[in-house]
């Protein structure tokens, strides 16, 4: 099952309102607000890699007041 962590930036003042929009999408299984470089922290779960693209790029990066995103793809090791 591929799996992404997914760093995001938000408006200034606007974290926990991102977040509580990314945690209403369903293949995001965990986030947090951070500090650091990002403001958010997702884990987001899907049933395949063109699934998981279309749940980044249509779902999370088009939230309002979501400024920029990056996306780390989870290799699963043996």
């Amino acid at each position: 099952m591929p799996s992404a962590y997914v760093l995001v930036n938000a408006e200034i003042g606007f974290e926990g309102e991102v977040l509580k929009d990314i945690k209403k999408i369903p293949n995001v299984k965990e986030a947090y607000v951070v500090y650091g470089v990002y403001d958010i922290v997702a884990k987001v779960e899907a049933g395949t890699m063109d699934e998981l693209k279309e749940i980044v790029a249509w779902k999370i990066r088009r939230l309002d007041k979501v400024r920029s995103t990056l996306t780390m793809i989870i290799v699963e090791g043996k």
